[in-house]
């Protein structure tokens, strides 16, 4: 590998979930190796390029024609946009079970569907979506979390299969985090009364004994989007400290 195959000069990404800690990281990351980050997410989030909630049709389709009028292509869909839900099958209301899939599911498939035109007219397209390290491992308290995440990884296959037939091929990829620190891991230790007693809990299953750092997977997220990646679709890149290596 040389330092050019993983610049993103010239490269043009949209990330949905800009405003949150790994949308935040990956953007950085982009911008480090030389890309444009074209940043959305929902209405009130300073600093956005477009609002979208990425659970509406209407939005992805003003969203993609505006980058359209604006740059004619785009290189990149990183689909970052996510929320996670504590509650086993029974504690879990099918409202917030629908919830869940909407934002983690629907949104990687709209983000997908109305982003390939676009991504069709890049020298060297890819797609990045976000999954979790409970998309490949489950638990009994987070059933609606692990079936979206379940789900973006299958998804993400079906889409790469579908892309390798296109000329350029448009690769997709599944990025799997586990206890990444940040907002998410904050919302999940905000519900324990004893923060530390949990996170060291959460730690107990991570090898390397510590949470993972936002850049970490950032970076691993701007490889899958630079020609340093070129022959990778299809794939599940795992962040997660030997989690599942177990």
């Amino acid at each position: 590998m040389t330092i050019a195959a993983t610049s993103l000069q010239n490269h043009i990404v949209l990330i949905t979930g800009a405003a949150g800690t790994l949308g935040t990281a990956t953007a950085t990351a982009i911008e480090a190796a030389g890309g444009t980050v074209i940043r959305t997410d929902l209405r009130g989030k300073a600093g956005m390029d477009h609002v979208l909630d990425v659970t509406s049709e209407a939005d992805w389709q003003r969203v993609v024609a505006a980058i359209s009028d604006s740059h004619g292509r785009l290189d990149g869909l990183v689909n970052n946009a996510g929320i996670v839900s504590v509650g086993d099958v029974e504690q879990t209301s099918y409202d917030a079970f629908r919830k869940v899939m909407a934002i983690n599911v629907d949104g990687v498939f709209l983000g997908c569907k109305y982003a390939m035109p676009l991504l069709g007219k890049s020298k060297a397209p890819s797609i990045v979506n976000l999954s979790s390290v409970s998309g490949l491992i489950a638990g009994p308290g987070t059933v609606a979390y692990n079936a979206s995440k379940g789900a973006v990884r299958l998804l993400t296959k079906s889409v790469a299969l579908h892309g390798a037939r296109k000329s350029p091929p448009v690769r997709c990829n599944s990025v799997h985090p586990s206890f990444i620190a940040g907002d998410m891991i904050d919302g999940m230790l905000s519900i324990s009364r004893d923060r530390e007693k949990m996170l060291a809990k959460l730690l107990v299953d991570v090898p390397m004994g510590r949470l993972g750092q936002p850049h970490e997977v950032a970076n691993a997220v701007a490889w899958l989007l630079s020609p340093a990646s070129s022959f990778q679709t299809g794939s599940e890149l795992v962040v997660d400290g030997g989690l599942v290596a177990r």
